[in-house]
This record gives structure tokens, sequence and C-alpha cells, in this order.
């Protein structure tokens, strides 16, 4: 039985606190904590995290240890330092003593995943999140291009993938893939040695095609899980997201230490079945957390209070062609 804390209120950081202080004897901070909003756009605030919730997290780990404190990101287009200026998070892990990292400029370690064609590849891993003792996701909550929902294992995974390449050019491989990709592939194949040799983006790298983005999504979150997952729902966000969408006021926090049970109530109150999207799939069916309800204690409102059901990316109809039988028997394989 996992317990996930879900909170309504007027205040986001107060939202977020209150649901840390719900969990609090299961929280084991350790020494070096890293705390990863999501940033993956550097202008478009609504997409991205708030600094009143991070403000909610970091006053609850201070008021706990004065241990080291990392606030870190790399953002998929952009400098992921000026963002923490633009969003008010650099103010924020200052009054904390909290120190910044861009996780596209970090050391990295290697993890393997698949291509298109299941063969393995290796891609490379922010390090400081790798190495770190205790590791917290705070994203919002909103619809998405490839994995119809981002939650906080997609937060952690997808921003702590290296990119180092030109981001005016990433922005533009992004944008030429929805006109020329195969129907179930998120850029062709031809782009491989753009995306290997001029890009070096890792982040492109995973996003080959529906199935194996989230097959590796789930293969990544089994190597460096989330230890605390934190759902910031008080302006969520829907339709065109992770950046374009329009906002959704939920008023709300989810929060749990079991990552996969928060991504399964987040998914549920925007209307979502957590089975049928496909990294929470494998994840639950890898044994990585709870996914069921009847395994799930809810702690604070009722589910059923919370539950406004999101209008999909456009291309929703797409992303649901992530099952793949083969990466089905690679998954077994794995916890076999």
């Amino acid at each position: 039985m996992s317990d996930v804390a879900l909170v309504k209120g007027d205040e986001r950081g107060q939202n977020i606190l209150r649901a840390l202080e719900l969990i609090e004897d299961q929280i084991s901070l350790g020494e070096r904590i890293v705390v990863k909003p999501n940033m993956v756009s550097v202008t478009k605030t609504l997409s991205g995290t708030h600094a009143e919730a991070l403000d909610g997290v970091l006053q609850f780990i201070r008021q706990r240890t004065d241990g080291e404190i990392v606030v870190a990101e790399g953002s998929a287009h952009a400098d992921s330092m000026k963002g923490f200026q633009i969003y008010g998070l650099a103010e924020v892990a200052k009054r904390y003593g909290a120190r910044l990292v861009d996780l596209n400029r970090d050391q990295w370690v290697e993890t393997k995943v698949v291509d298109r064609d299941l063969q393995p590849i290796t891609l490379r891993f922010a390090k400081t999140v790798a190495e770190s003792d205790f590791r917290i996701s705070l994203t919002p909550m909103k619809t998405h291009d490839a994995v119809i929902i981002t939650l906080s294992l997609k937060n952690l995974v997808m921003g702590s993938l290296i990119t180092q390449g030109v981001a005016s050019l990433d922005k533009l491989s992004h944008r030429l893939s929805h006109w020329i990709r195969p129907k179930d592939a998120l850029y062709p194949r031809g782009m491989n040695w753009v995306v290997k040799h001029v890009l070096r983006s890792d982040k492109v790298t995973m996003h080959q095609t529906y199935p194996t983005l989230n097959y590796n999504l789930f293969l990544i979150a089994k190597a460096y899980p989330v230890h605390l997952a934190i759902l910031d729902g008080f302006t969520a966000m829907e339709g065109p997201g992770p950046t374009q969408g329009k906002p959704v006021d939920l008023r709300l926090a989810v929060a749990s230490t079991d990552f996969i049970a928060a991504d399964s109530i987040g998914a549920r109150i925007m209307g979502f079945d957590p089975m049928e999207v496909g990294y929470l799939y494998h994840a639950i069916a890898g044994g990585l957390g709870q996914g069921s309800l009847d395994r799930i204690r809810i702690l604070g409102e009722q589910l059923e209070d919370c539950i406004r059901p999101f209008e999909p990316h456009p291309n929703y109809l797409r992303q649901q062609k992530w099952k793949r039988a083969e990466l089905e028997a690679l998954r077994a394989s794995l916890v076999m």
C-alpha cells in the first residue's frame, strides 16, 4: 500500500507544504538532495515550475536539514541558468542556500536504452542527479505532445538527459519532425546523424518513436527512480502541452514517496487512465510503484472531488500508438 497526499487550497506553496507534511514520516532526505523543477521552456512560464512551488519544497527541506540542496534542470531548448532567473527560481534558491545547476553542462554517467529498432544504445544522464542521495521531482501537471502527460517520472528523466548542441537547431528539428515524421515515429530515421553529431542532444535521441520513448522513460526511471514526487496542480495545462497549452485552475498539490502512485493519481485527476499512458504502464508492470487504486491510500482530499478531465494534445490519437509486443517481452525479461 502506498500513500499519496492530495491537498487543495488557495495558496500554491502552502498546498505543497501541507501535502509534504501529510507524508513527512515517509521522507528520508539524505545528505545530497536534488530538486528537479520543470523548465522545458524558459519563456513560457505557465509550462514550468512556479517560484512559489519551489519555495514550499525548500521551506519543508530546510526546516528538517542543513544538508546540501541542489536545484537542477536541463532545459530542452535554452540556457537553464537564464530560465532560473526568469522564473524567479534563482531568488528562491538563494533564500534557502540551495545551489543551481544546469544539467546540460553537467558531467554524466552512461545509461542504456533502446533505439527504434530495439537495439541497445547509450545515453548521457546528468551525474548530479544520478549520484544524489534524494531525488525530488517538482513539476506542474500538463498534457504532452509525445507521451500524453508530463508528471514526476517524465520530468526527472527528460531534464536529466544531456543536450550540448545549438538550441536554435534543436528547436528547428522539433518543428521539422512534426511535419515530416512517419506515422509512429517522432522524427525520421534520416535525422539520426544530425541528432548525434550536430544537436548532440540525448533528449532528442529519446524521441525516436512513441513505443521506444515510453519504454525508455521506464528504463531510465528504473535505474534512477524519483524518491519524492510533487505534482503542482495549482494551475495546470491542457491541450497542446508541454508549452503551448491552456491554463487549468485546479488549486491542488499531490505528493508521494511512491512516484508511480503519485503519477497514477495525477493522471486520474486529469481524466486519463494511467494504464493508457505508456511509460506509466511499463513502470507499473515493471514493479516501480503502485498504479491500482486499491493499492493506494489517499491522504487529504477525496479523489473524486478533484477530478477534472483535461483536453488532450491535438495529436493524442497518434500518441496512443505506443504499444509493441517486443517491448513487453523486453520489460518482462528485466523483472523475471
